[in-house]
């Protein structure tokens, strides 16, 4: 469904713009995906709008298909410098795909008062549609900037943008969402 409307206590949350996720091979460019991101992440401050920047610095435990993951430089999961975090940005940092579990979103986001949610972010099917999930289980209205997120597979990427997001809440370009914020505020 396309956005009908932005909620007066809205947050963007970014997922996972960080040096050792973006530096992987994307569907789309990941240079674009940032800056779109960042973009979205400017507008909501100079609106006075809580903007979430998450990392990712490890993985949940239990057996997996997937190979143990190599020694990781120092650096691998510090936010890319595009974002250019703020003092009052809320910093998340998440163990597992989705960014509520075991992390202190959910109870930021109550605390201000927060009913709907814009994601961006890297990876579209894992990160990304984890926390959408969740976001939506939470109760809150969930947004997703379709343009401002990527992953590293195209067929995945397509299945949650065609039929998972649908389920979960509005889609919206970062345009669409920076035109509406103009509009609202």
């Amino acid at each position: 469904m396309p956005l009908t409307k932005l909620d007066a206590k809205t947050a963007l949350v970014v997922i996972d713009l960080q040096k050792g996720v973006v530096a992987n091979a994307t569907v789309h460019p990941i240079a674009e995906i940032v800056q779109r991101a960042a973009s979205l992440a400017t507008a909501f401050r100079r609106h006075g709008l809580p903007v979430v920047l998450v990392n990712v610095a490890g993985g949940a435990p239990g057996r997996t298909e997937s190979p143990p993951r190599p020694n990781r430089p120092p650096d691998w999961s510090e936010l890319v410098a595009e974002m250019q975090p703020q003092p009052s940005d809320h910093r998340v940092t998440k163990m597992r795909w989705g960014a509520f579990y075991g992390t202190s979103l959910d109870v930021y986001l109550r605390d201000r008062g927060v009913t709907q949610i814009v994601l961006a972010g890297v990876s579209t099917s894992i990160g990304v549609e984890s926390t959408a999930r969740s976001a939506y289980e939470h109760g809150y209205n969930v947004v997703l900037a379709t343009d401002a997120m990527t992953d590293m597979d195209a067929g995945a990427h397509q299945n949650s943008l065609e039929k998972i997001f649908p389920r979960l809440g509005e889609r919206a370009t970062t345009a669409e969402l920076l035109e509406m914020l103009e509009k609202t505020r």
